[in-house]
């Protein structure tokens, strides 16, 4: 899936940048002799498209100056960025993920803004979300926000249907750590076996099952974000003791521990895949029958819900003993250190973060724009074409996100973390080893 590829990236990264020299070039950024051709990169093919489409009112209100948008397939992006730093030919601006901002600023590779934003008086309170996450350290801000991504509950209709359970039943589902509350129920009625029987009658086999109620909620990556972390939150849980620049990543908490227990216990009572078990994405796995409903983020709206010949709903995450809460990561915009362009590149970065071209941008594609109202038009476009994001707009307006906190030592992190998961949902290790990893993230978020 787009989202695993995107963290592996990600991971490779991390690891690259450790061996940057933490300095700027002197030398100019491909193609921008002259100060008149800005240089903007970004992994999503669909962004590429979405965002030429903002060129020709860029190009007129700053006649002279020309964008060239290039595409890298994720794979290969953030080599391919890292590479341009090493050799001074970086693009001038480029999309990046929270994950890279304490590498890039720590080694200077990107732009402080403030001075900037003070010239020019550009107002950063145009955006509804995203602005904290791109604060540095030093307080100071690196990142000009562009959108974001959330979870969601995609789910067969005929299947539910089938099942006796309603689109309402769905959208309201309560859940709790202790009985699972209506999640459970709904979830055990989905399951069915190859014997034709769901998993609330009796004759159930969870040994041999044609349909699971949900897809695994089961995952290595250190935050879930769309796995265990919609749960977890609900109970007040959060990725970091801080909001930004964590010490610690509670995972011996009570609240984690037990929603983790719940969670592979799904697995153990055959209601959902066992980790690993299936490894095409949640879309295949709803297209083909074999689960009921998945749980995936924004990026997969468009490839969930035009499944050929399956009408697939789309449903808000479980409400939970705190209400709704799901962890939320933010895409910005970056400003290479290096640059010889700087006022036609800032021109750029500042009119994408506008609401004439998030709203012309992100009319067409499955990501979020971080501007609400520039939201709302998206989602209004979207609707238009079929699909349903007002979940979406609701979990932001509800205060339902709080941000994937920046982080120090993000590639140990995730060489250290990731295994433990998997060995705890593979069933190698035990719920002993949740203090284990809490103790590992804080002397590695302690390293300077």
């Amino acid at each position: 899936m787009k989202a695993k590829r995107i963290a592996t990236a990600l991971a490779l990264a991390l690891a690259a940048t450790t061996a940057l020299a933490a300095c700027g070039s002197d030398k100019d950024s491909a193609d921008s002799a002259g100060g008149k051709t800005v240089n903007w990169w970004t992994w999503d093919e669909r962004q590429a498209a979405s965002y030429k489409k903002c060129l020709p009112g860029f190009e007129a209100a700053n006649p002279g100056i020309t964008v060239k948008i290039s595409q890298y397939a994720v794979d290969d992006y953030f080599t391919k960025l890292t590479a341009g730093f090493v050799s001074g030919a970086a693009p001038d601006a480029f999309q990046n993920s929270v994950p890279l901002l304490g590498a890039y600023a720590g080694q200077k590779q990107i732009m402080a803004l403030d001075d900037q934003i003070k010239k020019t008086n550009y107002d950063l309170s145009v955006f509804d979300i995203g602005v904290e996450s791109w604060k540095y350290t030093d307080g100071k801000q690196y990142g000009i926000p562009l959108d974001w991504a959330g979870a969601a509950i995609y789910f067969n209709e005929d299947k539910a249907t089938k099942a006796g359970v309603t689109a309402d039943d769905i959208a309201n589902m309560t859940w709790n750590p202790d009985d699972g509350g209506t999640f459970d129920t709904i979830v055990t009625k989905l399951t069915v076996d190859k014997n034709g029987k769901r998993g609330d009658q009796p004759g159930f086999d969870k040994t041999k099952i044609a349909t699971y109620g949900i897809a695994s909620l089961a995952s290595g990556d250190f935050n879930g974000q769309t796995s265990w972390n919609p749960f977890v939150s609900t109970t007040g849980w959060r990725l970091g003791d801080k909001p930004a620049w964590p010490t610690k990543f509670p995972y011996d908490d009570p609240n984690f521990v037990k929603t983790l227990e719940y969670i592979k216990g799904l697995g153990d009572r055959g209601l959902m895949p066992k980790f690993g078990q299936l490894t095409v994405a949640g879309s295949q796995q709803i297209g083909s029958g074999q689960v009921a409903m998945a749980q995936g983020g924004t990026w997969d709206a468009t490839s969930m819900t035009k499944i050929p010949g399956v009408k697939v709903g789309v449903a808000p995450t479980v409400k939970g003993p705190q209400g709704r809460s799901m962890i939320s990561n933010s895409n910005a915009n970056n400003i290479y250190a290096g640059t010889k362009n700087l006022d036609s590149t800032w021109k750029w970065v500042t009119y994408m973060g506008s609401e004439a071209c998030q709203s012309t941008a992100g009319a067409d594609a499955t990501f979020l724009p971080s501007i609400a109202k520039s939201l709302q038009a998206a989602v209004d476009a979207q609707k238009k074409d079929g699909l349903d994001l007002t979940g979406f707009v609701n979990a932001l307006n509800n205060g339902e996100l709080y941000p994937a906190p920046p982080t120090a030592n993000g590639q140990q992190l995730v060489d250290t973390i990731q295994p433990l998961f998997e060995a705890y949902f593979s069933g190698e290790k035990d719920k002993a080893v949740f203090p284990e990893m809490a103790a590992k993230t804080q002397e590695i978020l302690a390293k300077q």
